[in-house]
């Protein structure tokens, strides 16, 4: 994004005052958005692969009107459109968004910070307006941009040895600390309460949001935590990735460091799609000391209070996306080796565990299958971890019919899917009367965690901390303890010998 200035005196708009200098803003009916500000310097040229540096200070009023590039990526079309944003995917990518209500107020409002997801490989923070949450939430609400993929997450013993810590990957996970201390450093400007700021994310967003929970570099930076579909998620080690980056650097003609960073952004784009790469997170020992579940259990991480859940049917979006949007279905003799190609040697196991019988269709069979093993029984292990030493809240999204506004040609009800509770928290459902409901306590819900530690919302039932688990759907919030046996946790929280 180009840097624009206009004169003080010139276009309308509200300003505020940041470390860095002006910015003036959009005025909306119920919400002001501040767009395309500036967290870091463009990480280009010399700075690819390195941590985030401060932002240059700028002269005038800065235009914040007009997002920020997204981060490089490919452009990828999702069940809600192209994931991106506006803009054209580039590496000078870090900049952020504020959404404050349009209403002024005399006292600071809670802060809430979004991490946006898409598997750490696509996405950006302005696909997810906060203007809805601001007004309705009474919050201040600030979305960002970090860098994905090979340009977030590449490892290589070359880029180590410049670090002053001996270490690389993890820039995408800087990034997100870097824009946690500017809104430390400057939400007071916009009317926000640098201390008093919630995280929250989706997916690899939810995944982050636990990766900062761990991580020591991010103490004093947030006050509360919501991760959505995404918490206790695996992660390579430094070495690892730094094998695996060795190996993908090879593939470019390239044995150092300044080979690579000689290439062009397309260049390394095209080649990061490779299949046998993995852009992810790493433990490292420093930015991300342990996995995260041993972090959680061994009471490592900020014991602040965390509010995390899934979707009920979190794996039929891979099952509708593999098969009936790519132009194929998922049949009764297909369903055993779909299994066996995921699980090998445990399929049999698996399949007596979801019979074709128990379920309408094969391909609410395999998204059982998915939902349970890569999403609920995670998150209920990571609620039940962190109960031991924090306030700890778990929820069910089961609006079964929160994606049918988009119409799309599958043959199966996709109920509801990984992702589908995101616009209902945002506040961009327009449905029937009990899903307008569901969204509005929903805000109330995660805006009053934000604001007190405690989920509450009007008209809308009392958040028992776990190991109750709330479930949201528009037929009515309820609680129960049945979740860990209704996803059979017992089966995919068994000891690695054992499956």
């Amino acid at each position: 994004m180009g840097t624009a200035f206009v004169p003080a005196a010139a276009a309308e708009g509200p300003t505020a005052t940041t470390r860095h200098g002006q910015v003036r803003g959009k005025a909306g009916e119920t919400a002001t958005s501040y767009l395309g500000i500036p967290y870091a310097a463009p990480p280009v040229g010399q700075r690819r692969w390195k941590p985030p540096a401060p932002p240059e200070r700028w002269p005038g009023v800065r235009d914040a009107t007009t997002p920020g590039n997204p981060c490089m990526q490919r452009i990828q079309s999702s069940p809600w459109g192209n994931l991106a944003g506006p803009g054209t995917p580039s590496e000078d990518c870090l900049y952020l968004n504020v959404y404050t209500p349009a209403q002024r107020s005399a006292q600071q409002r809670p802060v809430m910070v979004w991490i946006h997801g898409g598997g750490f490989t696509v996405g950006s923070g302005t696909f997810y307006d906060g203007s809805n949450l601001a007004a309705k939430g009474d919050v201040v609400v600030v979305n960002f941009n970090y860098r994905l993929g090979a340009f977030g997450y590449f490892a290589h013993p070359g880029l180590a040895a410049e670090s002053s810590l001996g270490l690389s990957g993890n820039y995408g996970l800087l990034d997100q600390q870097a824009a946690l201390r500017w809104v430390r450093e400057n939400i007071a400007a916009f009317g926000g309460d640098p201390g008093n700021v919630t995280i929250f994310g989706e997916s690899a967003g939810g995944g982050s949001v636990c990766q900062n929970l761990v991580s020591p570099r991010t103490i004093g930076l947030f006050d509360r935590a919501i991760a959505q579909s995404g918490c206790g998620f695996p992660l390579p080690t430094q070495e690892s990735q730094q094998n695996n980056g060795t190996t993908w650097a090879n593939s470019l003609g390239c044995a150092d460091v300044a080979c690579l960073r000689g290439k062009s952004a397309d260049q390394l784009l095209t080649a990061a799609a490779s299949p046998t790469a993995r852009w992810v997170p790493n433990v490292d020992g420093k930015v991300l000391p342990l996995q995260v579940p041993d972090a959680l259990e061994s009471g490592r991480f900020h014991q602040v209070p965390v509010l995390q859940g899934t979707t009920a049917d979190e794996g039929r979006l891979t099952v509708a996306t593999t098969y009936d949007l790519a132009g194929r279905q998922l049949t009764a003799a297909g369903y055993p080796a779909a299994v066996r190609a995921i699980h090998g040697d445990r399929a049999d196991t698996i399949l007596a565990r979801y019979p074709l019988t128990d379920y309408g269709t094969p391909a609410e069979a395999l998204g059982a299958i998915l939902t349970d093993s890569q999403f609920a029984c995670l998150q209920s292990r990571t609620a039940r971890l962190m109960a031991g030493h924090t306030r700890s809240y778990q929820y069910e999204f089961a609006d079964r019919n929160a994606m049918d506004y988009l119409g799309l040609p599958i043959s199966f009800p996709i109920g509801a899917p990984h992702g589908s509770e995101i616009r209902y928290v945002f506040g961009g459902v327009s449905g029937t009367p009990a899903q307008n409901a569901l969204s509005d306590r929903m805000i109330g819900y995660w805006t009053n965690f934000a604001r007190t530690g405690i989920p509450y919302a009007a008209d809308a039932p009392r958040w028992n901390l776990f190991p109750k688990v709330l479930t949201l759907a528009p037929e009515g919030i309820t609680s129960g303890t049945t979740f860990p046996q209704d996803h059979k946790c017992d089966l995919w929280d068994a000891p690695a010998t054992q499956r």
